[in-house]
């Protein structure tokens, strides 16, 4: 399945080519390793299940010989049934995950199938997972952005305990899971699914009910963040008002249903 930004038409010409391969059981390394090779002209390595992470799973890194760069990374197609049906329950996780700082979103697993485009499906499996996943779940829409801007309110209240020492690390951590928390719930109460950081708070900007100047006031608030305790103050200040803002939108009873995710 074709994923990315190649997938969604938002890449440049220069985005890389993420592949994600579905297997169930176990996938085939040496054959993956063999095809690898004969589409390169020289040795990669394939990295099993597991080896990036309890959620990133496993692939390789192909430098094509005409200098585009594909990315394969392994899904085990059980797995992402599992989560879907956690997902449509409302549950969710968030998992450590190198290469996420934020944390990796188990809804970004059906997230993926609903945004690519399916390549290649011999027994019709990817096309029924992508019909599946097509709407996002109402439940999932109340769950996350309920503790996502629960945890944004929690994670700026701790902010505002660095101030007054100064503690750029913990003050600069806390805001920006606060920053990253606003804009799941914010893709979540519009139904939209929000695979990764990359991109994402202007995604989450160019929403419908967004709070105006969202983009460029989180922005601030992380871009700015001085050593003073003043300037730990301010960014402090502004985020407490994102958060109400958009605690304020997700909690409007008027606000319209989840939308359809393609």
């Amino acid at each position: 399945m074709l994923g990315g930004s190649r997938a969604r038409g938002t890449h440049r010409p220069d985005s890389d080519w993420d592949l994600g391969l579905y297997y169930r059981g176990g996938p085939d390394l040496g054959a993956l390793e063999s095809l690898a090779a004969e589409l390169t002209g020289g040795p990669v390595e394939v990295y099993a299940p597991g080896s990036w992470g309890a959620w990133v799973n496993g692939g390789a890194w192909l430098v094509l010989p005409d200098g585009r760069r594909m990315d394969w990374i392994l899904r085990d197609v059980d797995r992402v049934w599992r989560v879907w049906e956690e997902c449509r329950a409302g549950r969710f996780e968030i998992g450590v995950q190198a290469g996420h700082p934020l944390g990796f979103w188990s809804p970004a697993y059906p997230g993926e199938a609903a945004l690519g485009r399916v390549l290649s499906d011999t027994d019709g499996e990817l096309a029924r997972l992508k019909e599946a996943v097509r709407d996002y779940p109402p439940a999932l829409r109340t769950a996350l952005t309920g503790a996502a801007v629960w945890d944004a309110g929690f994670s700026t209240a701790m902010a505002g305990r660095s101030y007054a020492t100064r503690d750029v690390l913990h003050a600069a951590l806390c805001l920006s899971r606060a920053v990253g928390h606003l804009v799941q719930a914010l893709h979540a109460h519009h139904g939209v699914w929000c695979l990764n950081e990359k991109g994402a708070l202007a995604a989450a900007a160019a929403l419908p009910q967004t709070p105006s100047g969202f983009g460029d006031r989180a922005a601030a608030v992380l871009s700015r963040l001085g050593p003073t305790g003043d300037e730990l103050r301010r960014a402090l200040a502004e985020a407490e008002r994102l958060v109400a803002e958009v605690r304020a939108v997700v909690e409007d009873p008027g606000a319209p249903a989840a939308s359809t995710a393609d």
